[in-house]
């Protein structure tokens, strides 16, 4: 058995490690010991919000791309752990759609109750990651970021859990850089009031734009124009959104799209153009080397890199399921290191992650990706003794969610669904999303007891 495993990441990717090791201890197996880098002073990765942008304290660059309004995007049904379910957490059902503050809550409370945090090694940045053909072992190279120190130390495994949504993808655009206006990224977005009687250009048409957009006209920005690169979101936008084909220049405060057209009085521009795959402290040869995909290739089971099976990334998926897929990864790749699954042949496992690229590259729609990443969780997840989730039912919920959006882009967050672990149906928020400018962990909460679910 191995002796030692290395966590990259104490977000929930590197979570759902330390949750799955420590749940086979708790049932008596003997695990590896486990160190849990994570460059933040505290855990929940992206859910652990920051005011700062750019660099932090230590010089590093900012982790967090959350800003200060960000509720759920979808059901919090879809995301649910099978051990630890949300009305275990907080007492009592809550609402489908909890804002940052809630989830972030959420996140930490299974972790503290299954005593991980004393493996994590907080304010601790990975440089570099060697692999010892000769020893067949890692050494990994640490800052700890308080004392300004740095060590080595060997691992027999190494698991990468640090994210992919931290390092911004920025293209440039003819005349931006005269822009009269505000620019940055997604990354840097923080706080919509700063927009507040704005004319604010998205440039980009996935779940960042259609959600700091929203947010923006939510606290009041005046005009919100959406630039696409393939196709329109097509939602049913309200009175002062607009959608339009790709920027192609920026002209003071006149911006031009690529069908002739052109809008006025642009006063912020915002990139919403996705995120690298960034893994700075691995070697070439070790380095994941995808765009944002449910799928990346190298990867056998989407874990297991196929050049040394020994390096294991979690959460390198885009991602429908978030914190209950990251447990499936979690468990199987658990299991493999504690020799109760085996590794199939190298030939096996690059055919099989072949046939499930190419299943990828043949989906045609949102319905079809949802039950691609279906699949794939279902896959894991009957190969271990994880608690046992109900994943039709998800992707069913799911599939309601992007109906709710396309009704209603600025009231699907209204809306309530049952848990999927438990079966009882959420209550409806106290206050509707539009109205819901106090989004605090403490008014969310404060749901009338006597308040009924929904239909």
């Amino acid at each position: 058995m191995a002796s030692r495993i290395a966590i990259i990441g104490a977000g929930p990717s590197g979570l759902a490690v330390l949750r799955a090791f420590e749940s086979a201890r708790q049932k008596g197996a003997e695990v590896p010991e486990m160190i849990c880098y994570e460059k933040q002073s505290n855990w929940g990765g992206l859910w652990n919000y920051t005011w700062r942008t750019g660099l932090d304290e230590f010089g590093e660059p900012v982790h967090g791309s959350m800003y200060r309004y960000l509720w759920s995007n979808g059901p919090k049904e879809c995301l649910e752990f099978a051990d630890y379910s949300f009305e275990e957490h907080f007492g009592r059902p809550i609402p489908s759609y909890p804002p940052r503050a809630v989830l972030h809550d959420y996140i930490a409370g299974r972790v503290e109750k299954s005593g991980v945090r004393k493996y994590v090694k907080f304010n601790h940045a990975v440089r570099d990651v060697a692999y010892d053909a000769a020893t067949d072992t890692f050494s990994v190279t640490v800052t700890d970021l308080v004392a300004g120190t740095r060590r080595t130390d060997v691992f027999d495994y190494v698991f990468v859990a640090n994210g992919h949504f931290s390092t911004p993808n920025v293209p440039y655009f003819e005349g931006i850089d005269r822009f009269l206006g505000r620019v940055m990224h997604a990354h840097d977005f923080r706080c919509a009031d700063e927009f507040a009687g704005k004319h604010v250009l998205m440039i980009g048409s996935s779940y960042s734009a259609e959600d700091i957009g929203t947010q923006c006209h939510k606290y009041g920005a005046k005009k919100i124009t959406f630039s696409y690169r393939t196709r329109p979101m097509a939602f049913a936008w309200p009175e002062g959104f607009e959608e339009k084909p790709l920027l192609t220049r920026v002209d003071g405060s006149t911006c031009h799209f690529q069908d002739g057209s052109s809008v006025d009085d642009v006063d912020a521009i915002i990139f919403c153009t996705g995120y690298l795959n960034h893994y700075p402290f691995l070697p070439d040869e070790l380095k994941l080397r995808t765009k944002t995909r449910l799928y990346p290739p190298n990867l056998y089971k989407g874990i297991f890199w196929l050049q040394n099976q020994k390096l294991m990334y979690i959460g390198a998926q885009d991602q429908y399921y978030t914190f209950n897929m990251f447990d499936s990864q979690a468990w199987y790749a658990r299991d493999v290191v504690l020799g109760r699954l085996a590794l199939p042949a190298q030939a096996e496992q690059e055919a099989d992650a072949a046939s499930w690229l190419e299943s990828e590259e043949a989906l045609e729609d949102p319905f079809q990706a949802i039950d691609f990443q279906t699949d794939y969780v279902r896959d894991l997840l009957n190969a271990t003794d994880y608690p046992r989730l109900d994943v039709d039912k998800v992707s069913e919920l799911f599939k309601q969610w992007e109906h709710h959006k396309v009704e209603g882009i600025l009231t699907y967050r209204n809306r309530s669904y049952p848990s999927t672990i438990t079966g009882v149906m959420a209550p409806v928020h106290h206050t509707l999303w539009m109205d819901a400018l106090d989004d605090s962990l403490e008014t969310f909460l404060n749901q009338p007891d006597q308040q009924q679910a929904a239909e």
